[in-house]
C-alpha cells in the first residue's frame, strides 16, 4: 500500500508539477482549518499529496463515494453537508490537536471564480478558535478534470499553483446571536479568499502584449475574441496584425516616447495599442470630442509629436478640420498607409514572430490617458501595464467571468472605463467583445445585445437610461451583468431595467488615476445605494473636510493607482503614496462605500456648504425623473448660487420650493433660477458636461 501510495504520488506531482507558495506560513503545531478555492476534482489530490500527512480532509459523502481509492491513503472524515451534526464531527477534529482541509464552498466553482461561503466553515473557525489559512488554487480550472465547460481550452496536465495566504482567526463575540456572527464569520472568509485570490493572480513588471499571447495559448487562437462592424478576428489574426504594424512604426516612430492615438472603438484600435506595447511605445489616448485647441493641449502636456489615426474614421467623423488643426504641430499617421505599405517580407516576420511568440520588446510599459471637464488645461494620468493588470485581476477575484461569457463595449477608450474595464479585461481573459464605435447610437446597442447574446455590458447612468428607454423588453434577456460607473447611477434607471428587463444593475466606483475600478457591487455583496466594496488590494482612509459633518474626503493606495501626472508646462509629477480622489464619502458598518459628493459639487451659500448632488436628487424626486444638472456660479450678495438645468420644459420652481419646504429640507437647497435647455450636454464618457453648463450660466440665460 505504502509503495502504491509513493508511486501515485510520484506520477501525479510529475505530470502536474504543483508549486506551493507559503507552505512555510502553516505551523502544524498547531491545530489549523485550510481553506481553499474549489476548482476542479483532482485539487484536493494534488493537495493531499502536497501536505504533511496528519492533516485531515473534509470530504462530501457522496463524492467520498467516487474517491475512496485516493481518501484511503489520507487521514479524511465524510459528512453530508445537510445533516447539521456534520459540524461537531469537525469540530471535535480541531478541537483533538488535528488540522483540517475543508473546501467553504461546498461545491466545484463552474466559472472560475468565487462562490458563495458556507456559514459552517465561520462556525468552525469561530467555536475552534483555530488559525485559518486560505489557498487560492489556480491553474486547475483549465484541467479536464475540471467542471468549466465551454469555450475554455482545457489541458490535461495545466501548469498548477497553490498560494497559502496569510492566516486569521475569527472570536467569539458575547452578547451576539450567533446566527449573526456566522453570517460575519462567512462574509470575513469570502473577503479573506478573494484578496488570497487577487494576491496569486497579480504579478509584477507586465507587459499587456505578453498577457494577451499567454490568453491566446489559454483559449486557443482560433477563438474569435474581438468584433467590430466591419470585422471579427481572432487571437491568431489578432496577434499577426499587432505584430505586422509594430514591425512598421517601430522605425517610423524611432525616439518617440509617447505616440498619440486617436481612433474610435474598433479591431483596428485595439491592434494599434497592441502594437504600440510590443514595441515598447507609450500610446497617449486622444479624446476625439474635443476641440482642437483642447487635443493640442494634450499634445503639448505629453509630448506627442505623431498620432495614428485611419482616414476612414476622420471621413465618417467629419473630423477633417480638428486634423488640419492638429497637422500644424503634429505629424499625422494614417494607418491605411501603413498598412499598404507591408510588402510580403513584411507580412512573412510577421507570421514567423507569431510562430515563435516573440514577446514584447524592451521599452516603455505605460499608457496615458487624459482627464476630461476641467477649465485649466488637461492633465495626463501615466498608468503603467502593471496598474491596468492588477484592475483587471482584482475585478477578476470579485466576479465570475469566463470565456462563456460575450462583452459589449461602446464606451471610448479615451476613457479608463472603457479601456480597462472594457476592451483589456476580455481581450486579456479570453472574453469575446464587441467593440461598438458610439455610446451615443442608444437603439443600435440594445439590438447588438440581442443580436449577438451579450451578457456582459458596462455603461453610465446616462447611457443605461438612453438604452432602456429605446429598449423592446426581451432586447437584455442574455444579459448576466450590467454594470453602472463614471458617475452616480440614478434610482430611476436602476428601478426602469429591474421593472422592464429583470436586470439588476451593479454600481461601481472608480477614477482614471486608479485604471479606473476602486470599488464594486456584486452578486455576492451588493448593497443599494452604495458603490460596492473596495476591490482585494485597495487600503483606502476618510479625511474629515472644514464644513462637512459627515463623511469625508477618499484617500486611497494599491497597485493599480497611477504612476504619477503629466502636468502641462511641468512635465512628469510623480503620484504620492495616498491618492486624493476628491470624493465625499462615508463608509458603513459593513465596509460598503457611499459616495455622497464631489468636493468640487459642492456650493457655498451664506457660509454653508450646499450639496449640489443633493439638489438634483431633490429635483429628480420632485418631478419624477433624472434630467437635472445643478451648477454654482458667483453671487456677490450670498457668495455663490445655484442655477438648475433641465430639458423638462414643464420643471417650474414654484412646484420644487414646495418639495423642499414639504419635506422640510433646507431652504439653501433651492435653487435660485431652473434653466430649460433643449439638451444637458455630454462629455465623451458619458457624463454631464457641468463646464459647458457653467460656461453658459456665465454668459447668461432664460430662467423659467
Amino acid at each position: 500500500m505504502f509503495l502504491l501510495h509513493a508511486m501515485l504520488k510520484y506520477v501525479l506531482l510529475l505530470w502536474f508539477r504543483p508549486r506551493i507558495k507559503g507552505l512555510s506560513n502553516i505551523d502544524f503545531s498547531r491545530p489549523a482549518i485550510i481553506i481553499p478555492n474549489h476548482v476542479s476534482l483532482v485539487d484536493a489530490v494534488l493537495l493531499s499529496f502536497s501536505l504533511p500527512a496528519q492533516v485531515t480532509f473534509v470530504a462530501n459523502t457522496e463524492i467520498a463515494k467516487k474517491f475512496s481509492f485516493f481518501l484511503r491513503f489520507r487521514k479524511h472524515i465524510t459528512v453530508d453537508p445537510l445533516n447539521p451534526y456534520s459540524i461537531r464531527q469537525m469540530i471535535r477534529v480541531v478541537k483533538s490537536g488535528e488540522s483540517l482541509v475543508i473546501f467553504p464552498e461546498g461545491r466545484i466553482t463552474t466559472t472560475g471564480g468565487l462562490m458563495k461561503i458556507y456559514s459552517g466553515v465561520g462556525y468552525l473557525a469561530l467555536r475552534t478558535g483555530a488559525a485559518v489559512y486560505p489557498v487560492a488554487i489556480e491553474g486547475l480550472e483549465r484541467s479536464v478534470f475540471s467542471y468549466l465547460k465551454g469555450k475554455l481550452r482545457l489541458s490535461w496536465f495545466p501548469k498548477v499553483t497553490f498560494s497559502i495566504g496569510t492566516p486569521f482567526t475569527l472570536e467569539k463575540r458575547e452578547n451576539v446571536p450567533m446566527r449573526e456572527q456566522k453570517a460575519a464569520a462567512s462574509d470575513f472568509i469570502l473577503r479573506t479568499m478573494q484578496s488570497a485570490l487577487f494576491q496569486a493572480r497579480t504579478k509584477q513588471e507586465v507587459n499587456l502584449f505578453d498577457e494577451v499571447l499567454l490568453a491566446a495559448k489559454m483559449a486557443g487562437r482560433k477563438q474569435v475574441i474581438a468584433r467590430d462592424l466591419t470585422a471579427a478576428v481572432s487571437y491568431r489574426t489578432l496577434l499577426i496584425g499587432s505584430y505586422l504594424l509594430g514591425g512598421k512604426l517601430k522605425t517610423r516612430l524611432a525616439g518617440r516616447a509617447n505616440v498619440g492615438v486617436l481612433l474610435p472603438n474598433s479591431i483596428g484600435q485595439l491592434i494599434t495599442l497592441l502594437s504600440l506595447f510590443r514595441i515598447g511605445t507609450t500610446p497617449a489616448i486622444l479624446n476625439f470630442s474635443l476641440g482642437i485647441r483642447s487635443l493640442l493641449d494634450c499634445c503639448e502636456t505629453a509630448e506627442i509629436k505623431t498620432i495614428l489615426t485611419s482616414r476612414a474614421f476622420i471621413e465618417k467623423g467629419k473630423l477633417e478640420h480638428v486634423i488640419t488643426g492638429l497637422q500644424e504641430q503634429v505629424e499625422i499617421i494614417y494607418l491605411e498607409d501603413v498598412k499598404a505599405s507591408a510588402s510580403f517580407l513584411d507580412k512573412l516576420a510577421a507570421f514567423c514572430r507569431y510562430l515563435t511568440r516573440q514577446r514584447a520588446q524592451a521599452g516603455n510599459r505605460e499608457l496615458i490617458l487624459f482627464t476630461s471637464g476641467s477649465e485649466s488645461k488637461p492633465k495626463g494620468v501615466v498608468l503603467t501595464h502593471d496598474n491596468l493588470y492588477a484592475n483587471i485581476q482584482q475585478v477578476r477575484s470579485v466576479i465570475d467571468l469566463t470565456q462563456k461569457d460575450k462583452m459589449l463595449n461602446a464606451l471610448p477608450m479615451f476613457h479608463s472605463f472603457g479601456l480597462t474595464a472594457g476592451t483589456l479585461l476580455p481581450v486579456v481573459t479570453g472574453i469575446p467583445v464587441y467593440l461598438y464605435p458610439s455610446p451615443l447610437h442608444f437603439k443600435i446597442i440594445s439590438e447588438l445585445c440581442y443580436d449577438q447574446n451579450i451578457t456582459l455590458l458596462f455603461g453610465t447612468s446616462t447611457f443605461l437610461s438612453a438604452y432602456g428607454k429605446m429598449a423592446h423588453p426581451y432586447n437584455f434577456y442574455s444579459l448576466r451583468y450590467v454594470f453602472a460607473g463614471a458617475e452616480k447611477l440614478k434610482d430611476d434607471v436602476r428601478q426602469m431595467w429591474m421593472d422592464k428587463f429583470g436586470v439588476r444593475i451593479f454600481e461601481g466606483y472608480g477614477a482614471t488615476e486608479t485604471s479606473p475600478i476602486l470599488s464594486l457591487n456584486t452578486p455576492l455583496a451588493n448593497k443599494r445605494g452604495t458603490v460596492g466594496r473596495l476591490l482585494p488590494g485597495v487600503e483606502a482612509r476618510v479625511e474629515a473636510v472644514e464644513g462637512i459633518t459627515a463623511g469625508g474626503q477618499l484617500l486611497v493606495k494599491g497597485p493599480n493607482v497611477m504612476k504619477g501626472y503629466l502636468i502641462h508646462g511641468k512635465g512628469f509629477v510623480p503620484a504620492d503614496e495616498w491618492y486624493p480622489t476628491g470624493d465625499l464619502v462615508s463608509l458603513d458598518a459593513d465596509d460598503y462605500l457611499a459616495i455622497q459628493s464631489r468636493l468640487k459639487r459642492f456650493a457655498k451659500i451664506a457660509g454653508e456648504m450646499v450639496s449640489l448632488n443633493l439638489v438634483e436628487e431633490l429635483a429628480a424626486q420632485c418631478y419624477g425623473h433624472s434630467d437635472f444638472a445643478a451648477i454654482a456660479i458667483q453671487d456677490q450678495r450670498k457668495g455663490e448660487r445655484i442655477l438648475l438645468y433641465t430639458s423638462d420644459d414643464t420643471a417650474q420652481i414654484g412646484a420644487l420650493r414646495a418639495y423642499v419646504a414639504e419635506k422640510q429640507f433646507s431652504p439653501l437647497l433651492l435653487p435660485a433660477a431652473i434653466r430649460v435647455v433643449e439638451k444637458l450636454p455630454l462629455l465623451g464618457s458619458g457624463k454631464t458636461d457641468y463646464v459647458s453648463l457653467k460656461q453658459w450660466a456665465e454668459q447668461g440665460g432664460k430662467a423659467s
